[in-house]
């Protein structure tokens, strides 16, 4: 029984680092099957080519996988030149049955979209991928500032210093202004006296806090991290 495929003309992208491989299958009016490899560069500047080739082709459908980041760039210049473009899990290419040769990824992934025979994943639409890329972005720089805070409040406490029992707030004005004052050396009363709003009423257990002295090793260690 013959197999017939679903997309008469179709591309393959295996994507790397420096070089894109794309392998086109495309069948002929007499049902041949014609078949053309390229390789195209990862910069910028060679985008605008591969899609040139791909939509001089006529291609119905473009197949790359979804390995590393390398892939994002390429599918938004797709993308922008009206082609469709899958981007399929290399998992799933893996597990497609049948057996498997000696043919380039490009090669294969073309075969098995001609024969549809790759699940598509989801890519939302470029303002989404946008928005999504900055909310990502700022969760990930809340937890690394969470993952700081933690970091100074461990490093005061095996200091000596309990600052962490006396302010609500360690990243306060006030409690920077003490822990900055710390870093230097400077003269406790001194820094007291510029504590502010709540901590203004703290000022014995704060004497009492920081009655004994950052360690040369912690400030050494806040000071370079400063920097």
């Amino acid at each position: 029984m013959t197999v017939e495929a679903i997309c008469k003309r179709v591309a393959g992208l295996d994507v790397h680092k420096k070089m894109i491989v794309a392998t086109v299958l495309l069948e002929q009016p007499d049902g041949q099957l014609l078949e053309k490899t390229r390789e195209f560069g990862t910069l910028p500047v060679d985008h605008p080519a591969l899609a040139q080739w791909l939509v001089s082709l006529r291609i119905e459908l473009t197949v790359m996988e979804s390995t590393g980041v390398y892939w994002k760039s390429v599918h938004e210049v797709l993308e922008n030149a009206q082609l469709k473009v899958y981007v399929v899990n290399a998992r799933h290419v893996k597990q497609v049955p049948g057996r498997k040769t000696d043919l380039t990824d490009s090669q294969r992934l073309a075969t098995l979209a001609r024969f549809g025979l790759l699940k598509e994943s989801f890519i939302p639409e470029k303002s989404l991928r946008e928005l999504r890329l900055l909310t990502r972005y700022r969760i990930k720089l809340q937890r690394m500032m969470a993952a700081e805070k933690n970091r100074l409040h461990k490093i005061l406490d095996a200091g000596g210093v309990r600052l962490g029992a006396i302010v609500s707030e360690i990243s306060g004005v006030s409690s920077q202004i003490i822990i900055n004052g710390l870093i230097n050396g400077e003269d406790i009363e001194r820094l007291i006296s510029q504590v502010k709003g709540m901590l203004k009423r703290k000022k014995d257990q704060l004497r009492q806090v920081l009655h004994h002295p950052l360690p040369e090793t912690h400030r050494f260690f806040f000071y370079c991290n400063a920097y």
